[in-house]
């Protein structure tokens, strides 16, 4: 009875933690908006203590900032901001890759990255690859758990969840609008074939070329965040964007 008290309380905080972060990514609560807890228990119909929990969380996310007065407060992000946030998570799937490269991994043990390779080769071979946008978001969000995992180093697992919950720093955070854009099937092939390759430096102890094609992969997704917050043409297809503020704003 216990156990299953505590799994109804965390299943509560997840659902309060997705619903506030879908509230803030859409911009229903707006950079420098104030939310208290008795106005999230309010909005999204949740007991406080779930409530409490999730804001918490949230902060730890970095999409909330706590008040000294109470309460927490929306937070905006300069383009460096999150710049830099993907350049984290690069650095640490790197170094998640060098060490599954240099402990060495048995083929077994890369059969099912290698075969959600071929999976995602499936879908960027499409025409027009637009419509398989949102399998191929699922497929490499897939490949990067997997690779990380590779690394056995839980403490790395851990930081590279935390790195990849930061906002807009997931690698798939900029899949969808890269989608619209005129390069879009050259984009993902090379972020393939970098996927190709880093498998191909793990499979031959590399530990150095490993981490340095997984940093420079996260960089594909820094050069696509510049793209759209030149071009908002397609900006409803990147949540969170109004969070980014532009120089001038």
């Amino acid at each position: 009875m216990v156990e299953r008290d505590s799994d109804r309380s965390v299943s509560q905080t997840v659902r309060a933690q997705l619903s506030l972060r879908d509230l803030i990514l859409s911009g229903d609560l707006r950079p420098g908006e104030r939310i208290s807890e008795l106005q999230a228990v309010e909005t999204i119909g949740a007991s406080r203590t779930p409530v409490r929990m999730a804001l918490v969380r949230l902060e730890e996310e970095g999409l909330l900032e706590a008040i000294p007065s109470g309460g927490f407060m929306v937070k905006a992000f300069s383009e460096r901001d999150v710049l830099d946030s993907i350049e984290l998570r690069g650095t640490v799937e790197g170094l998640a890759a060098r060490f599954a490269a240099e402990r060495g991994v048995s083929s077994r043990d890369l059969e099912p990255l290698k075969g959600c390779l071929d999976e995602i080769d499936g879908l960027v071979r499409q025409d027009p690859i637009s419509v398989a946008f949102s399998s191929y978001v699922a497929l490499n969000a897939r490949f990067h758990a997997l690779l990380t995992e590779l690394s056995r180093s839980p403490p790395l697992i851990r930081q590279v969840d935390r790195a990849s919950a930061l906002p807009f720093a997931s690698p798939s955070g900029f899949v969808m609008t890269q989608s619209t854009l005129p390069n879009a099937r050259h984009t993902l092939l090379i972020a393939q074939d970098q996927h190709r390759v880093v498998i191909d430096a793990i499979e031959n102890r590399e530990g150095a070329r490993a981490e340095a094609i997984m940093r420079e992969h996260a960089r594909v997704a820094a050069r696509n965040l510049r793209v759209v917050l030149r071009n908002k043409t397609h900006s409803d297809l990147l949540p969170g964007l109004a969070l980014i503020k532009m120089p001038g704003d």
